[in-house]
């Protein structure tokens, strides 16, 4: 019997057993005893695995809306409000590790905890004994595939259009193994794109769609980077154009420009982007707009732009930001820094490190991805 103790950044819960070795699981809550589990990792120092039977079971936990949740979203388990509290408090933990004090950040969401993805991308499943293609996913952990009836994270648009797709694969006697993937997304109106990815052939374009974010209409490709959850998105740029305080502006890791053209439209705008693909949808959501600058570049390269009389947005990968432009940002002393994260933990040292001239003037939270443990953070920082 194993009791967990509480949830650690990346979503999984934390136990000990027996011999004092970790256990980090899927499927399992603060305060519940496993009595059984299904080991996928065996390292020396930890277990990671997924709990199978569960003793005490938590008044936080619920029934999971999908079969497959533990693929997808493992934390359908979860009731919506205690998501919302420790997603805040994992903030405030991240940070407090590199020995920053934050009150309990504020959390922002739409209550749309269901069917908020726009785009998804399935697995093919062939099942030998009726010859057919079926939907599936990956069993998390391990490289088999689940097949699938129901997923309840993404638009209904999504996956209706899935559904029809694979009607057509079996009505014309087509085998899952020719394919890879397929990919689809849908816009805020409804429409749907993408496609079959197939094996040993190139990803093939699909028709671009369009949205409108805070007045900017951006057209964007479905196989290539845009935000999932825009409702969100839009509370989250809202957020942020309350401190677009100058009339310059740097957006670092600009993607398609969907951040610095929709919270700095009419200032002096630089957007700085390194993937060439997204640069290309970014000049095509630049067009005619003579205020705009646009850089193909890592943002660490282009440094020269970064200004003292500037507001700098960085939103960058996972990774964090690269040390050359943290230095540089040091050096410079640019008015303000409005850093959105979707990775907490390396946000927390990069801020550490910039509030040797900086001070954290506010810090918001923002559930993009309702009943996974991903979050997205905002730090307003000021020039001390």
């Amino acid at each position: 019997m194993i009791r967990v103790e509480k949830i650690i950044p990346g979503g999984q819960a934390l136990g000990t057993n027996q011999e004092g070795k970790k256990v980090f699981f899927w499927n399992a809550l603060p305060g519940e005893e496993v009595a059984d589990y299904t080991v996928t990792k065996n390292k020396f120092h930890y277990t990671e695995a997924i709990a199978t039977t569960i003793n005490h079971p938590s008044p936080h936990r619920v029934e999971p809306e999908d079969d497959c949740y533990l693929s997808t979203s493992p934390w359908q388990i979860v009731d919506y409000n205690y998501e919302l509290q420790l997603k805040r408090e994992l903030v405030q933990e991240l940070f407090r590790e590199q020995h920053i004090t934050l009150p309990l950040p504020e959390i922002f969401t739409d209550n749309q905890d269901y069917h908020y993805r726009n785009k998804m991308e399935y697995a093919l499943y062939w099942d030998h004994d009726t010859n057919k293609i079926h939907l599936a996913f990956h069993e998390r952990g391990s490289h088999r595939k689940i097949p699938i009836t129901k997923s309840s994270i993404e638009r209904p648009e999504i996956f209706a259009r899935a559904r029809e797709i694979i009607d057509d694969l079996n009505r014309r006697g087509e085998e899952a193994r020719k394919y890879q993937s397929l990919l689809l997304r849908c816009n805020q109106q409804g429409e749907v794109s993408g496609g079959l990815y197939e094996n040993h052939h190139p990803h093939p374009t699909f028709k671009n769609l369009t949205d409108t974010i805070l007045g900017h209409t951006y057209s964007y490709s479905p196989n290539g980077f845009f935000q999932i959850n825009l409702p969100v998105y839009e509370m989250a740029l809202t957020e942020i154009k309350k401190h677009i305080t100058t009339n310059d502006v740097l957006d670092l890791y600009a993607g398609v420009g969907t951040i610095g053209l929709s919270v700095a439209p009419d200032h002096h705008l630089t957007l700085v982007e390194c993937d060439k693909s997204a640069y290309r949808e970014l000049l095509n959501n630049t067009n005619n707009m003579n205020n705009v600058t646009t850089i193909l570049d890592k943002s660490e390269n282009v440094t020269s732009y970064i200004k003292s009389h500037q507001t700098v947005i960085l939103d960058p990968p996972r990774s964090g930001c690269d040390k050359k432009l943290i230095e540089k940002l040091l050096e410079v002393k640019p008015t303000k820094i409005i850093y959105l994260s979707c990775n907490p933990a390396t946000q927390a040292r990069d801020v550490k490190i910039l509030l040797d001239h900086y001070q954290i003037g506010d810090v918001k939270t923002f559930n993009f991805f309702p009943h996974t443990p991903h979050i997205e953070n905002l730090v307003i920082l000021s020039c001390k």
